[in-house]
């Protein structure tokens, strides 16, 4: 299996419902910031309102560090509206929820079940010049956690300005860095 990691993403365009309209989002929507694809098997179901809720509580913290979030699953942009009409925590969602129902961006990411033509839990961060820097992928029944994938943007981001410095495991603002060389091994 090839990583992709350090891979840009492709060119897409994809219809998406947000702020209680539809809207085409381009990969050119996301050129100069961060963003994070957040992948989910279907809307009316059990974990994913969980995590979709758990996000849009997070949601002005991922602004603040200058990334979009987009939620994505093999819906049509008419069920995420519905879903969003229907269910008081998804009202809670302020990111775009794209539609993903030809199954481009999945299958690229690599999250395509192919039995069922839904996503796996995929969480993907990339930064502003188009590359995927962080790619999870889980099975369906393991809910994610949006504090930790802060954590991770926020490293991301910190390597991305500093380039000589690596963060170390459970590393958060702050905290102390590494910077690789010869006079570290053996010694961590």
């Amino acid at each position: 299996m090839k990583t992709i990691i350090n891979q840009e993403i492709p060119d897409f365009s994809v219809e998406a419902y947000v702020d209680g309209v539809f809207r085409t989002v381009k990969r050119e929507d996301l050129k100069g910031k961060w963003a994070i694809f957040f992948f989910y098997p279907a809307d009316f179901t059990f974990v994913c309102p969980t995590e979709l809720v758990d996000m849009a509580d997070n949601y002005d913290k991922f602004r603040e560090l200058g990334a979009e979030v987009y939620s994505v699953s093999t819906d049509s942009q008419f069920t995420h509206k519905a879903w969003h009409d229907a269910s008081d925590s998804i009202r809670k969602v302020r990111f775009p929820m794209l539609s993903d129902k030809t199954g481009v961006l999945s299958e690229y990411f690599g999250v395509l079940n192919p039995d069922d033509f839904m996503a796996y839990r995929g969480t993907f961060v990339v930064n502003p010049e188009g590359k995927i820097k962080i790619a999870e992928v889980q099975d369906n029944g393991i809910g994610r956690n949006a504090e930790e994938l802060l954590r991770k943007l926020e490293a991301a981001q910190f390597v991305a300005a500093h380039g000589d410095q690596v963060c170390p495991a459970r590393w958060r603002p702050g905290d102390a860095t590494l910077t690789p060389g010869i006079e570290l091994v053996g010694k961590i």
